[in-house]
């Protein structure tokens, strides 16, 4: 069976196991392209320049977290604000999700850093983050986008706690909050 024809569409899963498994610091060209079978002159075809390509390759792999975040939320939604954070929670824990949480860490750290193109990813990220978790609020919340910011707040915060060895400061600081 032929391999099908070099696409964005074909291009993007083979590029984003290999952002996902390396970071985005081995996201040079030529790297990028061995990965996904082709020359670093036909990623420039496709996606026009190396920036351009960065940016389809981020949002694309916040479409595969945030269908991955979805399942998590199940059919029914959380009743109250505190089973959503729970169900984020569970799957930004999952084995699964930890590949993109250090990618995600991995952006805030260039952002903080001052790397090109690091702020404005992480930037449409959080943006997009915030516009579902709107979406996830209980029925009936009194402050939809209030609720989204004060999760997101604590779900950050969790788990940066979580990935740098202090799970138990993270639960603490929950059951002190009553959540």
């Amino acid at each position: 069976m032929a391999n099908p024809p070099l696409s964005r569409e074909t291009l993007l899963p083979k590029l984003a196991a290999h952002v996902l498994n390396n970071g985005l610091g081995g996201a040079s060209l030529r790297p990028l392209a061995k990965a996904a079978g082709t020359s670093d002159r036909m990623l420039i075809y496709h996606f026009g320049n190396k920036e351009q390509l960065v940016a389809d390759l981020l949002e694309h792999i916040a479409g595969i977290y945030s269908t991955a975040l979805d399942a998590a939320m199940g059919a029914d939604r959380p009743k109250t604000r505190n089973e959503c954070f729970e169900r984020i929670l569970e799957q930004g824990r999952h084995p699964m999700m930890q590949p993109f949480m250090v990618l995600w860490w991995e952006i805030v750290a260039g952002s903080a850093r001052g790397i090109a193109g690091y702020r404005e990813a992480a930037d449409a990220m959080m943006t997009k983050q915030l516009a579902w978790l709107e979406t996830q609020m209980p029925e009936g919340d009194p402050d939809p986008a209030g609720g989204a910011r004060y999760l997101m707040t604590l779900l950050e915060g969790t788990l940066m706690l979580g990935v740098v060895g202090h799970e138990r400061t993270a639960s603490d600081g929950l059951d002190a909050s009553g959540l």
